[in-house]
């Protein structure tokens, strides 16, 4: 089932997420509707605050439109990144009205620690953009989106962008 996804300035976004503590019929369902709306949408990644859930889960897949798919259900995400950083050019989200997109200072690679849907431990590292992905969408699971990543001129043009598309759309 398709979604609906929460746009900013939506303060359900802003909120820190409680983490699951049982992989339950209902959480297996959340996961499956979110990878179908990530995929509709369409997009890399999708953080349950997107769809109106509270809690730490988040699908994501990271390639490329003409790769074979490789759909991720992550839940309670524990990150440590690697001191390096890069540039994420144009980064943009589903959360985020008006196709905005904006640079992103990311760490390079990241280490990451998660429980999949069968309840199993997993850890793996990250590089590159399935790097990107994982940063952005946990950030979601702490109330962060990629715009409160920005400088604040451009962030503050963005907000008056944001008002007057929201004036207009009644």
């Amino acid at each position: 089932m398709i979604l609906d996804i929460v746009t900013y300035p939506a303060a359900s976004l802003k909120e820190k997420c409680v983490p699951v503590t049982e992989i339950t019929d209902e959480i297996r369902q959340l996961a499956a509707d979110m990878l179908e709306t990530m995929y509709e949408a369409p997009g890399v990644g999708l953080a349950a605050p997107q769809v109106g859930r509270n809690i730490r889960m988040l699908v994501m897949d990271p390639a490329a439109q003409d790769e074979e798919k490789q759909p991720r259900v992550v839940i309670n995400p524990e990150l440590t990144l690697s001191e390096e950083t890069v540039l994420s050019r144009q980064e943009g989200c589903l959360s985020v009205p008006l196709n905005y997109r904006a640079d992103v200072q990311r760490a390079e690679r990241v280490h990451l620690r998660y429980m999949d849907l069968d309840g199993k431990l997993v850890e793996e590292d990250l590089e590159g953009f399935a790097a990107i992905v994982i940063q952005h969408e946990a950030d979601h699971l702490d109330g962060t989106l990629f715009i409160d990543r920005i400088g604040r001129l451009r962030r503050s043009l963005y907000d008056t962008r944001v008002k007057k598309w929201l004036k207009r759309k009644g």
